[in-house]
């Protein structure tokens, strides 16, 4: 759509008086193909001319210049709506999805310009839950999101590996601690540790204060603590990546937490050398009350830092060592007063970048009846969520398609690719209540559902035998082929918008769309019973859409299989 997008900021430029890039955002897509490809609002003009709307849009109709790239232009009350010619349409699309094939949707908006993205961060010895699911999967999306937009990205596992909690494992493993069963099973041993010690604490106070002493011993460099700390995080570390694995998402870098803490006196240092600390009830904090914000908490009375005060270090770390464009944070909206302070205080430090530092917030996992909670122990296993919908996903292929070759990666691929898609197709700030039944539901608007659209149209493209062949575009005339052709045509637009808005969400309801206006087609329209001018012309188009599927799947972090 985009030679359409420019041809329309074209006409209308010289017309409007308006900046042409202003002029492309204003651009709306109808929600009907019946209203156009393209709408421009005048409200805008109406408030500059003190005229109305529909008035400017009707007159604006009357004196634009004709163009071949579009069928018709008619005003619609305050709107101008734009149809796209159809025979060009239909031809540059399915050109260019062909052509450029994985690289179809791309862009180069963001060329010579880095994003930073801190995702997922889970804390150091302790399970990969099913709560960490959110922001690791946003977080992947978002990731691959601003390549194709053609961003250089940086992503970031802000490990929690630094921590009052560290001081209680410690205490606990001294306690109970079994070297056997840490050897073994070492990440279920330390959560079972861990659930134990604040079971223990609830009855004995006292070990909430040895565990505070330890954790101001690791802060100091004692060797007894650092040396049990970096087998937690070795271990964890090394289980960590196994799952992510499995998801099939990486990292450009696992600096957490722990990293910062040399750099953490400078950094308190300079606040204090531009006269933003100061002392309260023994504290070191930065005072926000002109921003009606609570202080930032930079040191405890004990001098032991904390979250805010490594945010800090780690911001302006990035700054320097990255130059970012934009850096996200990927984190649960439970913590956006903490991002309010971090990049308020940044402001007052007078780093004008601060202000390229944004908070993507989402909505938490929950049980039916509460929140999950590592301390009580009420914690659902990732690893197990993916094993469980796998074993599903074998179930069902060994049903419905026992002679299957790689029957195993198949499962694994469609499984854990309704697990992701279960999450990143909700709206990212609403909240999730877990339900196994949902989790474990392949039918209605699913992966399995887009990935088998794939998979048909795989097994077509290998049935028809002389493809792939000359085609002539300009054939795919009627409906349910228009509006396969529409769709493809605005894969560039929805990856924009996802990525503007920070939504996965809507390249999940996008490749829904694709697949469900491909099945619609496939119903109507014949393809390799057509005769041939027509048979290649649909041949192109489900070749378009296989190829357009397996992009916006992989946007996802979701395979997109050849059979199912």
């Amino acid at each position: 759509m985009q030679m359409f997008r420019e041809e329309v900021v074209r006409l209308l430029s010289d017309l409007v008086q308006l900046d042409k890039q202003e002029l492309a955002m204003d651009l709306e897509t109808p929600p009907s193909s019946e209203m156009g490809d393209f709408a421009f609002p005048c409200f805008k003009l109406a408030k500059k001319r003190r005229q109305n709307p529909a008035a400017i849009a009707a007159d604006l109709v009357n004196t634009l210049p004709c163009s071949n790239y579009f069928e018709k232009i008619e005003a619609k009350g305050p709107y101008v709506n734009f149809f796209c010619n159809r025979e060009l349409l239909a031809n540059t699309t399915i050109k260019n999805i062909l052509t450029q094939g994985k690289a179809y949707g791309q862009q180069t908006l963001g060329k010579g310009k880095t994003i930073v993205i801190d995702f997922s961060a889970p804390n150091i010895a302790k399970p990969f839950g099913v709560g960490h699911l959110r922001s690791t999967v946003i977080g992947n999306s978002l990731y691959r999101l601003y390549q194709a937009l053609g961003y250089n990205c940086v992503g970031i596992n802000h490990l929690g590996d630094w921590g009052t909690q560290f001081g209680k494992l410690i205490v606990a493993y001294m306690q109970w601690g079994d070297e056997r069963k840490l050897e073994k099973q070492p990440i279920t041993y330390l959560y079972e540790l861990y659930v134990r010690f604040h079971s223990e604490a609830e009855k004995d106070p006292r070990l909430d204060e040895e565990a505070r002493a330890w954790f101001k011993k690791l802060e100091d460099g004692d060797a007894e603590a650092r040396a049990l700390w970096q087998r937690f995080r070795d271990l964890s570390l090394t289980e960590f990546k196994r799952i992510y694995n499995l998801l099939g998402v990486e990292f450009d870098s696992y600096q957490g937490e722990s990293f910062y803490n040399e750099m953490l006196d400078g950094t308190v240092d300079l606040i204090e050398a531009k006269g933003l600390a100061s002392i309260s009830e023994g504290a070191l904090i930065v005072d926000l009350s002109e921003e009606n914000l609570p202080p930032c908490l930079l040191r405890k009375q004990d001098g032991a830092t904390l979250y805010a005060t490594r945010d800090l270090c780690a911001a302006i770390y990035r700054q320097q060592h990255y130059n970012f464009t934009k850096m996200l944070y990927v984190v649960g909206a439970d913590q956006a007063l903490h991002f309010q302070q971090v990049f308020t205080v940044l402001q007052k430090m007078g780093y004008e970048w601060a202000e390229n530092c944004v908070h993507v917030p989402f909505g938490l996992i929950r049980y039916k009846d509460g929140k999950m909670s590592t301390r009580r122990g009420t914690l659902v296993f990732l690893e197990d969520v993916l094993t469980k919908a796998t074993e599903l996903a074998k179930e069902i292929i060994q049903e419905k398609n026992p002679g299957l070759a790689n029957k195993e990666h198949v499962a694994r691929q469609v499984g854990i690719g309704a697990v992701i898609f279960g999450d990143l197709s909700n709206d990212r700030i609403k909240n999730i209540e877990f339900d196994w039944d949902k989790v474990l539901d392949f039918t209605g608007e699913t992966a399995p559902y887009v990935q088998y659209a794939h998979a048909r149209i795989c097994s077509i493209l290998r049935k028809a035998e002389s493809w792939p062949a000359p085609y002539d575009a300009t054939l795919l005339t009627n409906a349910e082929e228009q509006n396969v052709v529409r769709l493809l045509a605005r894969f560039s637009d929805v990856i924009f918008r996802a990525a503007q808005t920070y939504k996965p969400s809507l390249i999940a309801r996008y490749v829904l769309d694709v697949a469900a206006a491909f099945n619609s087609f496939y119903h109507q329209c014949p393809v390799l019973q057509a005769e041939e001018a027509s048979r290649n012309a649909r041949l192109a188009l489900i070749d378009a859409v296989r190829q357009v599927l397996v992009n916006g799947l992989y946007l996802l972090g979701i395979s997109a299989p050849e059979e199912m």
